[in-house]
């Protein structure tokens, strides 16, 4: 019995035992990681990863993607062109090559204004004007060429290549009504193309001229004693190209006080009427004029060796332009070739 009540206390005290040990935290066991509760909360924890995924790497694609040259403009290309006698479209579309390709869509305008003023107007347009023009006036954009600017410095140098002369050839001598008419034809050429004062009226307006080649109107003009008398009664007669018009009217008005108080006409129709009305079939008629003017050379069928004078007074570039708003900065020549020739139709083509 004894034995017993022996047995009974040894496994008393080793149930107390374990207990303790137990009550002070003897297994150490790692916590286990929280689990969704139900499967739908599991099933909604992959899509959100699937989705951050899926923004990060549309975020990636569209850091690398190359944005269009347009920078979102989009929509038909209205292209606009000179008509076929002006001096600025055949300057354009010899340094462009694309003579003889232009697309039938192309909006056809009569005068450097008139191009200016319906590309300023027109938010999906294109078009190309003189670099005399007033761009601000006409909310017209100057879009570069190749990298380079427009300016009177980079056609200079030749860094800007589209560019062209600014040409004018004379009556033949003999061909005018008076002697006193001849004799002042003759002045207005010298101070137009040598004299410090008209070569500085022609920069004025954007003519592109050296200036580090003039002379003083003073040194000059012992050559033409026709200035030094009443002109008031004679009219000196201009026509042909309408980019030179701002140029040309610079001059003539500079020119008036130094020569007697003449007046001055100009009728600027296009270059292909400057030859016609000083030495072609128009030179007798109501049209007639004493200089004739082209942006451009004039061609091997408009033969001006009879003239008492002609050649080029100053360069010029041509610009191509958009509506203000346009984002366009450059256009290569293979984009303008491609526009012009309807190629590219759309601006969001453009690249």
């Amino acid at each position: 019995m004894k034995q017993m009540k022996k047995i009974l206390v040894l496994v008393l005290s080793l149930i107390m035992v374990m207990s303790a040990v137990a009550a002070c935290g003897g297994n150490d066991e790692p916590e286990e990681t929280e689990a969704p509760e139900t499967e739908a909360e599991a099933v909604e924890v992959e899509e959100e990863t699937d989705a951050e995924a899926e923004v990060e790497e549309e975020e990636a694609e569209e850091e690398v993607e190359e944005e269009p040259a347009t920078d979102g403009l989009s929509g038909q290309i209205n292209v606009y062109s000179r008509d076929a006698a002006s001096g600025t479209r055949d300057g354009f579309e010899s340094v462009v090559d694309f003579e003889d390709q232009l697309t039938d869509s192309a909006n056809e305008v009569a005068s450097n204004g008139e191009m200016a003023t319906q590309v300023g107007k027109d938010a999906q347009a294109i078009g190309y004007v003189s670099l005399t023009t007033d761009f601000e006036a006409n909310n017209l954009k100057a879009v570069n060429y190749e990298g380079a600017v427009p300016t009177e410095e980079n056609v200079l140098s030749g860094e800007y290549q589209l560019s062209r002369p600014f040409d004018f050839a004379t009556r033949a001598e003999g061909d005018y009504a008076s002697d006193e008419e001849e004799q002042l034809v003759k002045a207005f050429v010298a101070f137009l193309t040598e004299s410090q004062e008209g070569l500085e009226a022609v920069a004025s307006e954007g003519g592109i001229v050296d200036l580090e080649a003039a002379t003083p109107w003073d040194e000059l003009k012992a050559d033409h004693p026709i200035v030094d008398q009443d002109n008031s009664g004679i009219t000196i007669r201009t026509g042909g190209s309408t980019s030179v018009e701002k140029t040309v009217r610079a001059a003539l008005e500079a020119f008036v006080p130094y020569a007697g108080n003449f007046q001055f006409e100009m009728d600027q129709t296009g270059s292909g009427d400057g030859w016609k009305r000083v030495l072609g079939d128009e030179k007798d008629g109501p049209t007639s004029a004493h200089i004739g003017f082209a942006s451009r050379h004039f061609k091997d069928e408009e033969d001006v060796s009879g003239a008492i004078a002609s050649g080029t007074y100053c360069l010029d570039a041509i610009v191509t332009v958009v509506e203000a708003n346009n984002p366009i900065e450059d256009f290569t020549q293979q984009q303008l070739f491609d526009i012009f020739t309807g190629a590219l139709e759309n601006w969001e083509d453009v690249q």
